[in-house]
């Protein structure tokens, strides 16, 4: 009984339906990925947010965008490999990702375009220290930690109406109304074949009732 318990706890610490992802990604940001429509953010890193700025040899740069481009770079060399560890509070999968045998966390790290997020991992951590060792991107001048800079500069959050329609369920558009007096019609209209369920489809266009009216004839 005890080993069952252990079993199941086991399991709870895991999230469910975890799942890799790979392929073709595009950067977000410094930190996150698109893998067209499922939304990754790398694993024990954090990077400028897009629109922050940083100061550089006495001048403003924008490290949030230098660290997309960096990232963009990276993905852009091959095919992109994610395992998943978690989700964070936007739903998104938090995955350790890499192209070939590059480490994407690590890259970003190692060059001064990201900070290892030890409230997460420290894996980066060495990583980091040997960037700002280097003074190499971020360190290389003064910047705001991404994390304080969301804090001070928190997204708006959507408006109750936008809410509450994203929520509510879709309503269907009222099928158009379609008729063809007969298949000479529905072909001259470039409509044929019309399947079962389709605007314009009659069961008298359907001579041999397979659901398909209008169908090319097939000489046997």
């Amino acid at each position: 009984m005890r080993s069952i318990v252990a079993t199941l706890l086991s399991l709870l610490a895991f999230p469910a339906c975890a799942q890799d992802v790979s392929g073709s990604a595009r950067a977000v940001d410094g930190d996150s990925l698109d893998f067209g429509g499922i939304a990754v953010r790398i694993h024990g890193i954090d990077a400028p947010e897009l629109g922050q700025t940083c100061e550089r040899a006495g001048s403003t740069w924008s490290c949030g965008r230098e660290a997309a481009a960096n990232l963009a770079a990276l993905v852009a060399s091959g095919s992109v490999y994610c395992q998943q560890r978690d989700y964070d509070d936007h739903g998104r999968v938090v995955a350790a990702c890499r192209v070939g045998s590059t480490d994407l966390g690590d890259a970003m790290v190692s060059a001064g375009l990201a900070v290892a997020f030890t409230q997460f991992s420290t894996q980066y951590v060495g990583a980091e220290v040997r960037a700002r060792d280097a003074k190499i991107g971020l360190w290389a001048g003064s910047f705001q930690m991404p994390a304080d800079y969301r804090a001070a500069n928190p997204r708006p959050a959507a408006r109750p109406e936008t809410r509450a329609r994203a929520i509510a369920p879709e309503r269907s558009a009222p099928p158009s109304v379609i008729f063809f007096r007969n298949c000479k019609e529905a072909w001259a209209a470039g409509a044929a074949p019309i399947y079962r369920g389709q605007a314009g489809y009659r069961p008298e266009m359907d001579g041999d009732g397979d659901g398909i009216a209008c169908e090319p004839y097939r000489g046997r």
